[in-house]
């Protein structure tokens, strides 16, 4: 009888004791799940976002018609080593997107199908911008050697302009292809003739090192260079509308130039070859949350297929450092896509072109969008 109870008691002790580890063995798990669960405690480096991603900013509601609710910004690629990255390019037939590190005089590739980033050119004239012809090969605008290059399909390198008016060129810095003429139209605000950083520095001492800065038009059929407007400080990225009817530009001339405004401008495109009627199109002042405002810079820019404005920006910090979408009906900012970093350049690209790639300072990011790129590159 007492062996018996003793028994019943060990049996419940021990039921009593095994319920109680369930318990707390249960409770542990919960509390496991739940951190594991936790954005900030993701376990593997990456931290997931919570849609809409809160770094798509709409501050119009025509903003909301080209943002998605389901898509994060990415980060695809990221370097201690690079220093400053630029020029994005999408390539449509290779289905890479081609940039450049300016200070480290390399060109990288990263490749839709699996992610792999590369070294494609090394080294590469301390390049800027990049695009592509309506053949597929790649242009760049190279500060080292003050030049606009196209490289072949055979791999050889061709010099299409490095002089206007018998003086070298600032420092050609990013340009588009017209796909009706083949021109190649580009700025040249001098960036590399100032310093040894990012290109070489001219024993000039002026902030013009080698003429007055200025767009140019590199003609297809003849080979020759023609300056379509120096009515701008330091033009920058560039850009033309859907129809090819308007050029826009960034101006980044305050970097030197302490009363220029920070803007970005549009002109009429007249018979593919000229430009009229010079305007400003978009400011970069933005109000920022404590009431401030703040003005940065514009640097590279795109159109979707809409005519809207898609500016790198940055130079003033969180908040506004990052894309800057401006509308095609008035200039004014629509929407913004906040980054860590300062964002240097941007393209549309991928499969659909709808996929937003962007340059910042050490890193490649991308989103998708609810429209595309107006152009081919």
């Amino acid at each position: 009888m007492s062996r018996s109870h003793s028994a019943s008691q060990d049996l419940q002790s021990d039921e009593s004791g095994f319920g109680r580890r369930i318990f707390f063995s249960a409770a542990a798990a919960a509390v496991a799940a739940a951190r594991g669960l936790r954005a900030e405690d993701h376990g593997d480096g990456y931290t997931p976002v919570r849609y809409p991603d809160y770094r798509l900013v709409e501050h119009d509601e025509r903003f909301a018609k080209l943002k998605l609710g389901n898509t994060p910004v990415q980060r695809l690629y990221s370097s201690p080593d690079m220093m400053w990255a630029e020029g994005p390019a999408w390539n449509g037939s290779g289905r890479y997107l081609v940039w450049s590190d300016i200070p480290n005089n390399v060109q990288h590739r990263w490749l839709e199908e699996d992610g792999h980033v590369s070294v494609i050119r090394n080294p590469a004239n301390n390049s800027n911008g990049n695009t592509f012809d309506m053949h597929g090969r790649q242009i760049s605008f190279e500060h080292l050697t003050r030049s606009v290059a196209r490289y072949e399909h055979d791999g050889t390198r061709t010099v299409l302009a490095s002089s206007y008016n018998g003086k070298s060129l600032n420092a050609p810095n990013d340009g588009v292809v017209h796909p009706q003429t083949g021109d190649v139209w580009f700025s040249d605000p001098g960036y590399g003739g100032l310093m040894d950083y990012e290109g070489a520095l001219a024993d000039t001492g002026s902030v013009q090192p080698y003429q007055k800065e200025a767009v140019y038009r590199w003609e297809a059929s003849t080979g020759k260079l023609f300056q379509v407007t120096d009515e701008i400080n330091k033009p920058n990225g560039l850009c033309f509308s859907p129809d090819y009817s308007k050029l826009y530009v960034a101006d980044t001339g305050a970097s030197h130039y302490p009363d220029a405004d920070k803007n970005i401008k549009v002109w009429d495109v007249k018979d593919a070859k000229t430009l009229a009627n010079g305007r400003e199109f978009a400011s970069m002042k933005l109000e920022m949350a404590d009431g401030s405002v703040k003005a940065g810079f514009a640097d590279g820019i795109r159109a979707d297929v809409h005519g809207n404005i898609w500016a790198s920006a940055g130079w003033v910090g969180e908040g506004y450092d990052g894309v800057h979408v401006f509308g095609v009906e008035d200039g004014a900012r629509i929407g913004q896509v906040l980054l860590p970093e300062i964002c240097s350049n941007v393209c549309f690209g991928g499969t659909k072109r709808n996929r937003l790639f962007m340059t910042g300072s050490q890193s490649l990011y991308a989103v998708y969008v609810n429209t595309k790129g107006a152009h081919f590159c």
